[in-house]
């Protein structure tokens, strides 16, 4: 709790700033002070002050400029805090700071914050003060607000009560300029349940969790969502490139390759602040900005060949903590900032120092390790060898900023960060070269985070580079493919590649065993590694290669007999089957794990635009040419409100459940069966009922018009006539020969 102002100690001010006021300074300060900007952009209006008298005034400025004083430069004698006739404050201030930022800064980090337990702090930019209370804005008697009727909004979640009660999903095609929201239908043709032309300018995105569907446009950012597919939020960000979000959907980032310029006559959101900015991040609920970030500039890293890399473009440039009560932002070669939402001020003030630091990655979630009852959020960082001193990956909790684990590590080319999807066990895949630089092996780094002490196993058995890597989400088996031969740019063909699966061993209780090798595939041309977001299921498939397009599906809990060798592993590999699709760039699961969809788009090749659509078994249920498609996206779901018994259970009685969805899908299919003979039938009755009727108009016609009723029997009977009556009919026979069967004998 803050100290009461009211209970103020003169003990709790700084003595130094009262000696040094006593001290006449002011031809040293007319001398070498700064000029501070001209104009009102760096005052700001602080409310919520005590009311005090011209006695107590002093100490409540000193005592208001340690506030101040935290978020800028400013003095004494630059805060200005009006009095009343009765000789009492008004319980205002204005703040003069030493810039337009340092302004900006004390209204973002100082408004709301509390002076003492009684008072909290409002802090206003004058400017805004001027432009939204000026004369003429403002009445000057009180009239109520009057507060409009509610209206019932409605259900951004309505997508989740599937009206054909099968639990069907959806998925976004954008082809051509058209945008369209459909209903997977297994077999038959999706359908549609919204779509637009000119939905969209650059490209669609779902939010995490299926809420919004977003559209970006060269004035900003769009959400649309609901039944009606309305606007519900809109983000102004000229030319804006790329749209990221925070895991629980209420935060936004924004970036474009253009920096923001604010006209003469202003923006309707931003505000002067955010010139020359790159980066934006909003807040959704209120579709306001939280702050605007400027591009940093990446440092060149040279290879161990001493060759310089141009770095590639980091996306997405903030991460979110599991919680999203922090996003971060690297500095590569030197530190990581870490921001607290929603002020987005600077955690303690100041960035993690972390000298030489290349990447780092939050746990996806909030991981409860052993001996720990305070569960912190929790990121992952690595540093390069620099001088004598090893390559170091490191574990560090927030907001305490501990360091519970670092890791050593020596010869290494590179790394990568994967956390497995409930923060139980972080891969650092390292890669690394031999004493003459000329070959390259990978090592597999497993921390397991709930573990006490988080021990560290190593995977050394890889002797080839691993070009991907993947977990099971919610499991503890993983996918790496490998290849012996060179990676990059330089090869002319994809690489030759084997494709291997790893898998704990059997242990007692609830423990977790050693990761062991369960099966490697070779002489592979796969690349990608697709696992069903509910596990068990992998696709292993080969993108953007127009020599093979093959898509594997591996079941990894096979019921069937397991080999003599696996006896003492959590994994029964099977491979169910394999499919094909010619110059296929992109595969990827419902939220379900029921269905994979493959596509083709046009972005990345002209031919065969399409996509596919198969079950978790690799059985094909469609095959659809699309022209000029560009995305097919899978709207996702919010997180299950079962528990984990719940589901369990589920999984338990699975067997009764399927019954009952076999029951429902044959006497669908049986219905629809049924339909289409009724519907036929309907067609054939109205066509002979037409026919009736048709033939009557016709027959009435021809009596009017004194023609026969049948003009066909009529000319038969007229060219009877014309044939002369001793003209004999002629019976012409012809024989013809058929041979049977024809046998040929050699006789001796």
């Amino acid at each position: 709790m803050a100290p009461s102002f009211d209970h103020l100690r003169d003990e709790d001010l700084d003595e130094d700033d009262i000696d040094m006021d006593e001290v006449d300074i002011s031809d040293l300060r007319e001398k070498y002070e700064v000029q501070l900007e001209q104009g009102y952009d760096t005052f700001v209006v602080i409310d919520g002050l005590p009311e005090v008298t011209e006695e107590q005034k002093p100490k409540l400025v000193k005592f208001l400029l340690k506030k101040l004083n935290s978020a800028g430069k400013t003095r004494e004698d630059l805060i200005f805090m009006p009095m009343g006739d009765d000789g009492k404050s008004l319980r205002f201030a204005f703040v003069e700071y030493s810039s337009a930022a340092e302004a900006a800064t004390a209204v973002r980090q100082l408004d709301y914050t509390a002076l003492d337990k009684k008072h909290t702090l409002r802090v206003n930019k004058l400017t805004d003060v001027d432009r939204y209370g000026r004369e003429g804005r403002i009445d000057d008697e009180y009239t109520p607000p009057t507060i409009e009727p509610f209206q019932e909004k409605e259900h951004l979640r309505s997508f989740l009560a599937d009206p054909s009660g099968r639990g069907r999903d959806q998925f976004v095609l954008y082809r051509g300029d058209s945008v369209g929201v459909y209903w997977n239908n297994e077999k038959d043709q999706p359908e549609p349940v919204v779509e637009r032309q000119h939905w969209t300018e650059a490209f669609v995105q779902w939010s995490p969790q299926g809420t919004y569907l977003t559209s970006v446009h060269a004035q900003g950012v769009q959400l649309w969502g609901g039944p009606s597919w309305t606007r519900q939020r809109r983000f102004p960000h000229p030319f804006v490139n790329l749209v990221a979000f925070s895991p629980n959907e209420k935060y936004l980032v924004t970036w474009s390759n253009r920096p923001i310029s604010i006209p003469e006559e202003g923006h309707p959101v931003l505000t002067l602040d955010d010139d020359g900015k790159n980066y934006v991040i909003w807040d959704i609920e209120t579709s306001k900005p939280l702050r605007s970030f400027a591009q940093l500039e990446t440092p060149a890293v040279t290879d161990e060949h001493g060759v310089k890399k141009t770095p590639k473009f980091p996306w997405p440039a903030f991460k979110w903590s599991a919680d999203a009560k922090y996003v971060a932002r690297l500095n590569q070669g030197s530190s990581i900032s870490v921001y607290e939402l929603p002020k987005m001020n600077l955690l303690d003030k100041t960035a993690i120092k972390i000298e030489g630091v290349m990447d780092f990655d939050w746990a996806p979630s909030t991981p409860q390790r052993d001996g720990i009852k305070t569960y912190e959020q929790l990121f992952c960082f690595w540093t390069p060898e620099i001088g004598s001193n090893p390559a170091k990956v490191g574990l560090m909790t927030i907001p305490s900023k501990q360091i519970i684990r670092t890791l050593n590590l020596f010869s290494v080319s590179d790394a990568k960060l994967h956390w497995q999807s409930d923060a139980a066990y972080l891969c650092v895949k390292v890669d690394r070269h031999s004493k003459s630089k000329k070959s390259q092996a990978t090592t597999l780094e497993i921390f397991r985070v709930k573990e006490k002490g988080v021990p560290v196993e190593v995977v050394d058995t890889i002797k080839d580079t691993v070009i991907n890597f993947a977990w099971e989400p919610k499991g503890d088996r993983f996918v790496i493919i490998t290849t012996t031969e060179p990676v990059g740019p330089t090869a002319g063909v994809p690489p030759k590649t084997s494709v291997a699966f790893f898998c704990p061993e059997k242990a007692k209780g609830q423990a977790v065993g050693n990761f062991k090798h369960l099966r490697t595939l070779e002489k592979k041309n796969s690349n990608a590694i697709f696992w069903s977001p509910k596990g068990r299921f992998v696709v292993i498939a080969t993108i953007h290669n127009q020599q093979s397009s093959d898509l594997d599906f591996f079941d990894l809990d096979f019921e069937g007999e397991k080999p003599e060798s696996d006896k003492d592993l959590t994994a029964n590999l099977l491979l169910m089957n394999t499919a094909d699709h010619y110059g296929v760039t992109d595969v990827e699961w419902d939220p379900s794990g029921r269905f994979v969809a493959s596509w083709a788009s046009s972005w990345k090749q002209q031919m065969e635009n399409g996509y596919h659509m198969y079950d978790f078994r690799g059985e094909q249920l469609r095959e659809e040419p699309v022209e000029k498609l560009k995305q097919l996206l899978w709207r996702p779901r919010p997180p299950t409100l079962l528990s984990k018994e719940e589901q369990k259970t589920i999984r338990k009685n699975l067997r009764e459940y399927s019954r009952i969805f076999e029951q429902e899908d044959a006497e669908r299919i049986n219905s629809a069966d049924v339909a289409v003979v009724e519907h036929r039938r309907r067609l054939l009755e109205e066509w002979y009922a037409w026919r009736a009727v048709t033939e009557e108009e016709l027959a009435e016609e021809r009596e009017a018009l004194g023609l026969p009723e049948d003009p066909v029997a009529e000319l038969l009977k007229a060219h009877a006539a014309a044939v002369a009556p001793d003209e004999e009919e002629k019976v012409i026979e012809e024989i013809m020969e058929e041979v049977l069967e024809e046998t040929e004998e050699i006789v001796s």
